[in-house]
């Protein structure tokens, strides 16, 4: 006979668990269980009984002794389930007759249903090669989702054009009032403090050669050209854009975006048209807003730290700042408004059907926003400096 202990932990009222196993006759093996079979009391692993099996040969079939045992939980059903695997594999019959009969009702019911294909990760080592060419392949089935959807946006901006787009324009007055009133406050705030670093960056440099007059030039052109219509932009990219993330994400949850679908309203048209109209109307106006509140930042370090007057501040700004910088501005924060756009609707008509792809969705949308506001910027900013603009 060969046993099997596990003693009982140290500080526990549990007793101790045990598995003997021994030859019954030529071709049975008899398992004998006792005590509390439950997992704080760390039964053993049925590894044990898998090895008896295969290093003593002629064994046919599999019986139980459970007299002695006091107590269980679904540790002693794995363990059953794993020698029932085992045997099954290698033609080795089991009798279940001894188990209690609760144990029998749940392992019947254990085997009656299939596991569902797929339900196990496989543990095997992916190579390089193989996770270069999925990561090619996903890459490729995003970027078709991604052009897919364009095409989707600029066919019902045309079916909005020519009057056959179907959507409410209720719905259209309210995501503007949420893309352009309701973003001033914190419009205002991070413009006024980016005009205020600005200054302070120029001021600490300029006053080296008694040119702080020029902080009005880089505080002007700075906002105008760049930061402006840029900052207007991650600030609509982290508070519509996930907005619109997770409105549409949590709609796909829903199953609404597919009522849509099934009473013959498209949801391009619905849902996604009001909302990047609405931004890309407000996005304009929302950077020359920003322009405005970074100036003036400037101006409170100009006036207040530098010793420039109100006056020649006025003048100096209105001296550096053209007609081309105003409107390259303005033409970025149209390219941004779309892109931002763009990204918030893309994630959430993408979004999974859980809570947490919700979430993720939202998450995805920011993170494009950004990078595509990044990019895009510094591509029409070496248009500009080719065009001398």
């Amino acid at each position: 006979m060969k046993s099997l202990r596990v003693e009982k932990p140290k500080g526990s009222n549990i007793g101790s668990c045990t598995v003997d196993l021994s030859r019954a006759d030529d071709d049975t093996l008899m398992i004998r269980l006792a005590g509390a079979w439950i997992i704080k009391n760390r039964p053993p692993n049925a590894e044990a009984v898998t090895e008896r099996l295969d290093s003593e040969s002629g064994i046919r079939r599999v019986c139980f002794d459970t007299n002695a045992l006091t107590a269980w939980d679904s540790r002693l059903l794995t363990f059953l389930i794993k020698i029932h695997d085992y045997s099954d594999a290698h033609e080795i019959e089991v009798d279940p007759q001894c188990l209690p009969e609760g144990v029998r009702g749940l392992l019947e019911l254990a085997q009656s249903v299939p596991e569902r294909k797929g339900a196990h990760r496989k543990g095997a080592h992916e190579s390089m090669l193989s996770r270069i060419g999925n990561r090619s392949l996903a890459l490729g089935r995003e970027i078709e989702e991604n052009f897919s959807f364009m095409g989707e946006a600029c066919l019902s901006f045309g079916r909005f054009f020519v009057g056959k787009a179907r959507y409410r324009r209720s719905d259209l007055l309210l995501m503007i009032q949420e893309c352009g009133p309701a973003a001033l406050p914190i419009i205002t705030l991070i413009s006024v403090l980016v005009g205020l670093i600005l200054a302070f960056v120029g001021a600490v440099q300029l006053q080296m050669f008694g040119a702080q007059i020029y902080v009005a030039n880089l505080v002007g052109l700075g906002m105008t050209r760049e930061m402006g219509a840029m900052m207007a932009a991650i600030i609509m990219a982290g508070r519509t854009g996930a907005a619109f993330a997770a409105q549409l994400g949590s709609m796909q949850v829903n199953e609404e975006i597919d009522a849509f679908k099934t009473m013959g309203i498209p949801p391009m048209d619905f849902l996604v048209l009001p909302r990047m109209l609405a931004l890309i109307l407000m996005m304009p106006m929302l950077s020359l807003y920003a322009d405005l509140m970074g100036i003036l930042g400037g101006l409170l370090v100009g006036v207040g730290m530098l010793d420039i007057t109100l006056l020649e501040y006025y003048h100096q700004t209105e001296a550096a700042i053209g007609m081309n910088d105003v409107l390259g501005g303005l033409f970025k924060s149209v390219v941004f408004g779309v892109l931002v756009a763009l990204a918030g609707c893309l994630r959430g008509m993408q979004c999974g059907r859980s809570s947490s792809a919700v979430g993720d969705a939202a998450t995805m949308a920011v993170v494009t926003g950004i990078v595509w506001i990044i990019v895009s910027d510094s591509i029409l900013t070496l248009i500009y400096n080719a065009l001398g603009i």
